[in-house]
């Protein structure tokens, strides 16, 4: 679609304004992990080793749930920039309601199916008989929470699309804070244990979503509220579900993909394995801020998108790929430099330190292999160019597993984090081939003098 003859709403592209929304970000999915160890360290205190293998069960089942749907939150930001780009916002407000009313339905018919998702994690992980029970309580009571989790996708979809970062932290700090207050006054205070964490990531899930919901509607014009006709139109149901499932099936590629490395690495035996899980920690902290410069790209290419103005889109795109390659360049170096002594502080095992030792400098490169990937998906993302970003998913998974067969053999675990950081430099790659060419479709080619 070219759109010559639509409106512009010409707009400058500053590094503050990437800044003021990816920093803060950052710091908002940093929340997370801190939320992972207090949890661990509050059952750790029980000193039931049962428990501690039944939040790590249960974790893992529900944090593929609900890894599923963090499409809500991506299409949401990209539909969201478009209309505030336009300046259109009564159609902010309807993919908001749009984006609420599937999250909150998603999250009912998971509680219907969570007996059915329980036996199959359940049957998939299949942990032992003492480490079942604890599994089954905490995702029982915690499974609770995927209408307002979901709803808080929605909301963090809607402040991102507007470019506001800061409510973005304010609101992740407040949902993750409660969860970490409760779960060490609840699990060990009042003794309810992993009922505790699980109750804790509830009311945490639950009060996020009525402040964030007050928050959004607060600052609603009541003038320029869509009508129930216009936010259930089929057009734009139809855009916004297209968009959830092209994302969809690229979170599961990429998942796919990480676990063929878990796998693959688990043939060269449990040293191995455990020298590459701590070696992934590196492509890990790197992720917490290429993810914030992702969300910087989404929404400033999505609001370029929807003032029809090309400089404004090119600039995002540069700038948000100065910032994003410059902090993985960075993170490379640093961790070639203090990569052992990382690995040492993660382990005490000498047998994983060493064997980490061998495979170091491709984890080092990861920041930098994935860093195109990261902000070409949130360009994508912004601009709604949905089927690209599962397509060039797809083609450099089928690349990945070809390269894992011909690598493995011949290099062993070296040829596993060969494969996976081509992999990885493949998905940016690809975009960015593409990206001069969606770009002229979408605002028409650069007619030069």
């Amino acid at each position: 679609m070219i759109s010559t003859g639509l409106e512009q709403r010409p707009f400058t592209v500053t590094h503050r304004m990437v800044l003021s929304i990816a920093v803060p970000m950052t710091f908002a999915y940093l929340t997370t992990p801190l939320l992972g160890f207090v949890d661990m360290a509050v059952i750790g205190q029980l000193g039931v080793p049962a428990l501690i293998g039944g939040l790590s069960v249960g974790a893992i089942i529900l944090d593929l749930v609900f890894t599923t749907f963090n499409f809500l939150r991506a299409a949401t930001t990209g539909l969201v920039a478009q209309a505030f780009g336009r300046g259109d916002e009564t159609e902010e407000q309807a993919v908001f309601w749009r984006s609420l009313m599937i999250g909150l339905a998603s999250g009912l018919a998971i509680i219907v199916l969570s007996p059915l998702v329980l036996r199959l994690g359940l049957w998939v992980m299949a942990p032992g008989e003492s480490v079942l029970e604890a599994t089954q309580i905490y995702f029982t009571i915690r499974i609770l929470s995927a209408p307002a989790s979901l709803a808080n996708y929605a909301v963090l979809g809607f402040v991102l699309g507007r470019g506001q970062g800061v409510a973005g932290l304010l609101l992740q700090t407040l949902i993750n804070g409660i969860n970490i207050g409760l779960s060490i006054w609840l699990g060990l205070v009042l003794g309810w244990g992993i009922a505790g964490v699980a109750w804790a990531t509830v009311t945490g899930e639950l009060v996020g979503m009525i402040i964030g919901l007050s928050y959004v509607y607060s600052r609603f014009d009541r003038a320029r509220q869509p009508s129930w006709k216009r936010v259930f139109e089929k057009s734009a149901v139809m855009k916004l579900m297209s968009l959830n499932r092209d994302i969809m099936i690229r979170s599961f590629a990429l998942l796919i993909a990480f676990a063929l490395f878990v796998r693959q690495g688990a043939q060269f035996g449990p040293v191995t394995l455990a020298a590459n899980a701590v070696l992934m920690n590196f492509f890990m902290v790197a992720g917490y801020y290429l993810d914030g410069f992702a969300n910087a790209a989404e929404q400033l290419a999505g609001r370029a998108i929807g003032a029809n103005h090309r400089p404004a889109f090119e600039r995002a795109v540069r700038l948000s790929l100065f910032w994003g390659i410059g902090l993985a360049g960075l993170t490379t170096l640093f961790f070639l430099i203090f990569g052992s002594a990382v690995v040492d502080f993660i382990t005490t095992s000498e047998d994983v330190r060493m064997a980490s030792r061998h495979y170091l400098v491709w984890a080092a490169f990861t920041a930098l292999a994935g860093v195109l990937a990261f902000e070409m998906d949130g360009v994508f993302i912004g601009a709604t160019w949905s089927r690209d970003m599962r397509n060039m998913m797809l083609l450099s998974l089928v690349i990945y597993v070809l390269l894992i067969l011909l690598l493995v053999p011949l290099w062993g675990n070296h040829g596993l984090w060969v494969a996976l950081l081509a992999f990885l430099g493949l998905r940016g790659l690809t975009l960015y081939a593409l990206l001069p060419r969606r770009t002229d479709q979408y605002f028409g080619p650069v007619s030069h003098p």
